[in-house]
């Protein structure tokens, strides 16, 4: 038996504000649906975060009727849970995944917690904030239970693992039952597979690059989802590859040798099929940060989708190095007296996140802490 496995593939996410990279998003979507009709697998589990938000746009919604009703008159299932960006953070709240339900989407859910697929056992739960891992952690023990009668268990969740994600994780590894098959993950957008209880624990990644550090593992690993086969003792698991519909760019420029970069980038740009997303930081030297603004905007910003550039002068990385000593102006020292009177750790852990974040012009991550600090505490 085989079956396809992927997760977040985040549709109606429109990033940095751009259309063009909405579009991106759903394309990449419907070569995944076309590749998994060509692949002919008994079914198809997608393990959360299906939608970007938990009231998709409109196209959001098309597309994905158009993939399960391609998939249906393949005679392909698909199970499927909801991630923590399909939901809103409160009791008993539904997530737009029930309004595929006549068009044959199968939803794991706490009222449905498993389905039974020619003697294979399909289980699992929805995202669980951490706050909740008790009520996570008794919801994997009673399915350990259901499964323990059939031949081949899949376990499907959306949680990040301590071991996969050692500052923001919902679950500790030691807590996940050792008696699956199959460990369905998603929420993890790198690709991740290793081996644990009876079989394998596997996170396929997102399907798009929805945050510019996927680029190292994209690079290394791809993006797409797994073919996964459960014939054997042991699953077997195949990375299929997408292409991605544009390239993103990262790049580090040397102040000194602005020019000659400029242009060795301007070229690679050039030869792209379509306008790539750019991510450069100048570095090195002393420069004012306006005008090498002007110069990047000037070469960059009509044959580039996107122009993220970060500025790091020489005086700029001088005063971070003073800072990471052990004097009085240690920033972080700072923030930990300075949010003392709260008595409250994490709200210390996310002020120094962001700090973290922002002091190095990461404004994308900055918010994605942000945003999950607040669904966690505040959002329910």
């Amino acid at each position: 038996m085989k079956f396809a496995h992927l997760a977040d593939t985040h549709l109606g996410y429109r990033q940095y504000g751009l259309f063009e990279r909405e579009i991106d998003f759903y394309d990449v979507f419907n070569d995944i649906i076309s590749k998994i009709i060509e692949e002919r697998p008994d079914f198809v589990i997608h393990s959360g975060d299906l939608f970007e938000f938990s009231r998709p746009p409109t196209n959001a919604l098309l597309r994905v009727q158009k993939g399960l009703l391609a998939l249906k008159d393949a005679g392909i299932p698909v199970y499927a849970i909801a991630g923590n960006h399909d939901m809103i953070m409160r009791k008993n709240a539904l997530p737009p995944h029930v309004l595929f339900k006549e068009m044959g989407l199968k939803i794991i859910s706490p009222n449905n917690p498993f389905f039974i697929k020619e003697d294979v056992f399909i289980g699992g739960t929805p995202y669980v904030s951490k706050h909740q891992s008790t009520y996570l952690t008794e919801s994997l023990k009673k399915l350990e239970i259901m499964s323990k009668d059939y031949d081949k268990r899949i376990l499907v969740l959306h949680q990040g693992i301590d071991k996969y994600l050692p500052f923001e994780y919902e679950l500790e590894l030691a807590n996940i039952p050792e008696s699956f098959n199959y460990y369905a993950l998603g929420h993890i957008h790198a690709r991740i597979t290793d081996d644990y209880g009876q079989g394998k624990l596997a996170y396929p990644g997102s399907t798009e690059i929805w945050k510019i550090d996927e680029l190292g593992n994209y690079q290394k690993n791809g993006k797409g989802f797994y073919m996964v086969d459960m014939d054997g003792d042991v699953p077997e698991i195949e990375s299929i590859n997408m292409e991605m519909p544009r390239e993103f760019i990262r790049a580090e420029i040397n102040y000194p040798e602005l020019t000659a970069e400029i242009e060795k980038i301007k070229n690679i740009v050039l030869s792209l099929p379509k306008k790539p997303l750019l991510n450069l930081t100048v570095e090195g030297g002393n420069f004012n940060r306006s005008e090498v603004y002007d110069e990047l905007n000037k070469v960059f910003t009509d044959i580039c989708l996107s122009l993220r550039p970060n500025f790091k002068s020489q005086s700029l990385i001088d005063a971070q190095e003073i800072l990471k000593d052990g004097s009085a102006l240690n920033p972080h020292k700072l923030i930990i007296e300075q949010l003392k009177s709260f008595e409250n750790q994490k709200i210390t852990d996310l002020a120094l996140s962001l700090f973290n974040e922002m002091s190095s012009g990461n404004v994308e991550n900055a918010e994605e802490v942000s945003k999950k600090f607040y669904e966690e505490f505040y959002d329910n």
